[in-house]
């Protein structure tokens, strides 16, 4: 029976779910940097811009590197369904967790919060696919309603977030109530436990629309697993293991937090040991789409560490240099992150309905990944140049407003084209890999990203203009390498993109 906007009744189950989730996300994550950044005095962590950049960066990778385990956990072991619950309710906790002041909960709420998306996020997208069968010409249309639940949550979470841990008002409010007002950021915290909380409630009373898909996988048989056993390439985990502690090593010597800062390439430089090991079976066409995979994925980081500042440099910017102030009311600086999403309902339709006028004459998918690189480095020359002007006093907030709005141009460009090439492009065996690989190219732009915040540690306008400049100049220089590049790329792959 197909009653919500004419799709399956499983889809409006899975669309709050996934709106209440990325609710806590992205209300959580608006006030992230600011909580660490912030003096004891002001109720935060007192975290020097250097070490806050190391944890928000190392949290920000880790929720787009552990959707590969989560994914594979519900293959194997859980099923969708269960993966979805077990990690919402470890989100959740997180959340909790982090309403709690005190060092401990804050950084084990972090990593309850990276471990529970990782088995939430990749498996309630599997499951949207499962509620069409192969042919139903709904399944494009049902993602569409399925990613407006994304951001609208990520538009809703900042306002409210926000205003708990940030709003004058609510302080006084507590402040009457009692309460240290400086525990606001905790109230905040709270308030996104509480959104994936009714997000776990509202998944579990629609249980019976999703029964048939997420199913738990049955087990395996003896014929498969004695074929597995002797099918495991020594070779290839060999290298992967072997990049593992190379990328260990390598972050915690040169690092500046020890086992933090190896976190994150171990898992990187195991990734590219195990492609490396898994390239060597593919045969020469394979070689070629896989090449142009890789290609796009070192782009794709290009743009996700320019992308992915809104929680990190942006925010900062948003904070000590911009003016949040309306008439005389001051509103919360955690507000300007519902811009993005915003800017995103309102965009993706008219940029869907320009593709489609354009038919057989609109660009190819480097074509438009040049755009929305193009679009990432304008977002970053205007930033750099607001950032000029700052020198002088906190700039309008139409700067920001405008960042974010050429920021969304460049990801509507971009993220679905390169989701969609990338399964084109895979070889028919390594499709789930290959987009981990997208989802890695996420993650590193994300950790690159989330460095950024030590641009602010001594609040000197200078350097911040000579670093945004720096990622304009370099995102610009990449969108004209890869539109010298786009012939070659076609030629390679005549068919597919």
């Amino acid at each position: 029976m197909s009653d919500f906007l004419g799709h399956p009744r499983g889809l409006s189950t899975l669309f709050f779910t996934e709106m209440w989730e990325r609710f806590s996300y992205y209300g959580m994550r608006a006030i992230l940097t600011l909580y660490m950044t912030k003096s004891f005095a002001e109720g935060g962590l007192g975290f020097d811009e250097k070490y806050a950049s190391i944890i928000y960066a190392t949290y920000v990778s880790s929720v787009w590197y552990l959707p590969l385990p989560g994914g594979w956990l519900a293959d194997r072991i859980f099923g969708a369904r269960r993966a979805v619950l077990i990690g919402g309710i470890i989100i959740a906790c997180g959340h909790y967790a982090m309403a709690i002041n005190s060092k401990a909960t804050f950084y084990a709420g972090l990593i309850l919060i990276a471990c529970g998306t990782g088995l939430l996020k990749p498996n309630i997208s599997a499951m949207v696919g499962q509620l069409y069968s192969e042919g139903d010409k709904r399944r494009d249309a049902g993602f569409s309603i399925f990613y407006m639940g994304i951001n609208l949550g990520a538009f809703l979470s900042p306002i409210v977030v926000g205003f708990l841990a940030q709003g004058r008002w609510f302080r006084s409010l507590i402040t009457g109530w009692g309460f240290d007002p400086n525990s606001a950021w905790h109230w905040g915290f709270g308030a996104a436990g509480v959104g994936m909380t009714l997000g776990i409630i509202q998944y579990l009373i629609g249980h019976k629309q999703i029964s048939k898909v997420g199913k738990k996988p049955n087990p395996i048989s003896r014929a498969v697993e004695t074929e597995t056993k002797e099918g495991v390439d020594y070779l290839t985990l060999s290298l992967a293991v072997a990049g593992g502690v190379a990328g260990f090593l390598v972050g915690y010597i040169y690092g500046e937090a020890g086992v933090l800062s190896a976190l994150f390439p171990t898992v990187v430089l195991f990734f590219v040991g195990y492609l490396i090991g898994i390239c060597r079976h593919l045969n020469s066409d394979e070689l070629k789409r896989v090449l142009v995979i890789f290609v796009l994925f070192l782009f794709s980081i290009l743009f996700w560490m320019t992308y992915e500042q809104a929680g990190s440099s942006l925010t900062l910017f948003a904070d000590r240099l911009t003016q949040t102030t309306v008439f005389g009311w001051a509103y919360p600086s955690s507000w300007f992150q519902s811009v993005p999403a915003i800017f995103v309902i309102l965009l993706a339709p008219i940029i869907g309905i320009v593709w489609q006028s354009l038919g057989d004459r609109q660009p190819s998918s480097p074509g438009k990944f040049t755009i929305g690189l193009f679009f990432a480095g304008i977002a970053f020359v205007m930033i750099a140049f607001a950032a000029s002007l700052a020198g002088g006093g906190r700039v309008s907030p139409m700067w920001l407003v405008g960042v974010y709005f050429l920021q969304t141009i460049g990801e509507l460009c971009l993220s679905p084209v390169g989701l969609s090439t990338v399964t084109k492009l895979s070889p028919g065996r390594m499709v789930g890999l290959m987009l981990g690989v997208w989802f890695l190219s996420i993650s590193i732009g994300s950790y690159i990203a989330g460095l950024t915040t030590r641009l602010f540690a001594g609040n000197d306008t200078a350097v911040l203009v000579r670093g945004f400049g720096i990622f304009a100049g370099i995102t610009l220089v990449a969108a004209v390498i890869l539109l010298v590049l786009t012939p070659l790329i076609k030629k390679m792959t005549p068919r597919s993109i």
